[in-house]
């Protein structure tokens, strides 16, 4: 067998092996106390916990088809698993929720990734702010309990305009480092602590064009959190506009080394004989 043909296969190999790791790091069965009370009073969590937004989102035409975008939103976290026992929203409750600020590039028409951002989730003991004028719609209040950077990729389809497409799926991938999530609210299922550990966040939601625009999405998304205040704000137009958002968020496995070096032979696979392909051609 050829040198070539060899690494083809390893690379064929590796793709299969990656995708197979990756699909088992999602963590299931691990512990969400929302209120920081410790592993023994927290609810297991089948796999994710729901969320619920909005999101204000502002394109920049960079030439031919291809743009540039920024956004912020924020989310409620009022359950998991779909499973209707809903965290508490009362003091002393836990109301959860979270802000989310990214930038990226895309194609109308085409896909969209993002670049970075950051996630911040947080824990409100008065409960019931969440929609309002306190803080970035009452969706920072409290003390922030989890901070997540998002890292390279994800995204999704976009129309002409930029929009997601009708109810398309938007993902979003992310990791917090030790520290990043306090004590007393994420543990695994055998009681450990995961702010003492690197803990990795995969997203994903479905979003769709906002048709009522309400005031105070207005005023605190887009002209508070966003920093645009002008008054077409409310109106969807070829450069803004509001998403809402409802999906699952997932704690994943920080993945294994060796799973990395397996994922760059299969690149290294690919390159090689993409290269090769071309010097024939």
């Amino acid at each position: 067998m050829t040198f070539l043909k060899k690494l083809a296969c390893a690379a064929a190999v590796a793709v299969s092996f990656a995708g197979s790791a990756n699909a088992a790091t999602v963590m299931n069965d691990w512990v969400f106390n929302p209120v920081g009370g410790g592993f023994a009073t927290g609810q297991t969590i089948n796999e994710y916990l729901d969320v619920n937004g909005n999101a204000f989102i502002q394109i920049n035409p960079t030439g031919g088809t291809s743009f540039s975008f920024t956004e912020h939103a924020v989310f409620n976290i009022s359950q998991a698993d779909s499973n209707f026992k809903l965290f508490p929203v009362t003091f002393p409750g836990g109301n959860i929720t979270a802000t989310f600020e990214a930038f990226g590039t895309g194609n109308f028409s085409g896909a969209f990734s993002f670049s970075g951002g950051t996630i911040r989730m947080y824990q409100n003991p008065t409960g019931g702010e969440y929609t309002g004028t306190n803080g970035i719609y009452g969706a920072n209040l409290g003390e922030m309990i989890a901070e997540f950077n998002v890292l390279s990729g994800g995204g999704g389809t976009v129309d002409a305009s930029g929009s997601p497409v009708n109810n398309g799926q938007v993902s979003v991938l992310a990791e917090a480092a030790v520290g990043g999530l306090d004590a007393g609210y994420f543990f695994r299922k055998n009681g450990k602590d995961l702010s003492t550990e690197a803990i990795m966040a995969f997203a994903f939601t479905n979003a769709n064009t906002v048709g009522q625009v309400t005031p105070n999405m207005v005023s605190e998304i887009a002209c508070e959190y966003a920093g645009y205040c002008a008054a077409d704000a409310g109106t969807n137009t070829g450069s803004h506009f509001f998403v809402s958002n409802n999906g699952q968020f997932k704690l994943n496995e920080v993945p294994e080394p060796g799973s990395l070096a397996l994922f760059g032979i299969a690149m290294l696979g690919a390159g090689f004989v993409s290269r090769k392909r071309a010097n024939k051609a």
